[in-house]
């Protein structure tokens, strides 16, 4: 009988962990590049949810990034993890990745149109509520958010995770409408004290409602499982690692700044 009963759990079980669907979306930008979004949201919950869209790292759409969507499909938001680089392209090859940013970059409204361009997929997914739209990005993709919230846009919240914080167009006072989160790890070399320095002054003048989390002993990249492997890979790679503890706070300081800017 209790074999039964625990075999009966953990179907249950696997049935709850079921209800969490992903999709991919195609779209185009206003370039005309065809973007490959990927969306994910919980058909156990009915109606619509706020929404949270997922801004790849440098490597672009990998999984890692539609792991994160599934994610908070599983916290209870309808989320999309967009593509900044088309036709969902990602590698693992630094001089690549590089490649694929510097392209998107050269050109900072094209960049912002990219991001808009995947801003309109979510509102438009009907599980989404338009009103209550955050974005949260790691690496290249924590500056898009940052730059996001730098132009003004709608959003409720954007949360950079080891995330670029330079910029050629700072904030103006008083256009920046989104609460900002920033999660920084204190030993990322590839973010120096003076960036840091200038990003809490920028943030300051504008006039910002930000919080800026400096994570102990944590290096670009600390969040991702996989950034060990690639930092040591067979084409060698940037000075990243995992941070478990830093992975799991930053995490938690992300959904509990979501549900206060939701609620």
């Amino acid at each position: 009988m209790r074999i039964f009963l625990a075999l009966c759990l953990l179907v249950m079980s696997g049935l709850t962990q079921a209800t969490i669907k992903t999709q991919e979306i195609p779209y185009l930008s206003v370039d005309g590049t065809k973007m490959i979004g990927y969306y994910a949201y919980d058909d156990a919950i009915k109606g619509q949810r706020p929404g949270v869209l997922v801004v790849h790292e440098w490597w672009g759409l990998n999984d890692y990034a539609k792991r994160r969507a599934r994610d908070l499909a599983a916290l209870g938001y309808s989320a999309l993890a967009i593509d900044m680089y088309g036709n969902g392209k990602n590698t693992e090859h630094p001089k690549d990745a590089m490649g694929f940013m510097e392209e998107v970059l050269k050109d900072s409204s094209a960049a912002a149109a990219r991001f808009q361009a995947g801003l309109e997929v979510l509102e438009q997914q009907p599980l989404t509520d338009p009103n209550k739209i955050a974005a949260i990005g790691y690496c290249f993709g924590g500056a898009v958010v940052l730059n996001a919230a730098r132009q003004g846009l709608p959003l409720a919240g954007v949360v950079s995770f080891h995330g670029s914080l330079a910029t050629k167009t700072p904030a103006a006072p008083g256009t920046v409408k989104a609460k900002i989160l920033v999660e920084h790890g204190a030993m990322d070399s590839m973010v120096k004290p003076d960036a840091v320095a200038a990003f809490k002054a920028e943030m300051d003048k504008a006039g910002a409602d930000y919080k800026f989390v400096s994570l102990e002993g944590a290096k670009h990249g600390f969040s991702n499982p996989d950034a060990d492997r690639l930092s040591h890979g067979e084409h060698g790679g940037p000075d990243i690692g995992y941070n478990k503890a830093a992975d799991e706070q930053s995490w938690a300081d992300m959904q509990a700044f979501l549900k206060k800017i939701f609620s």
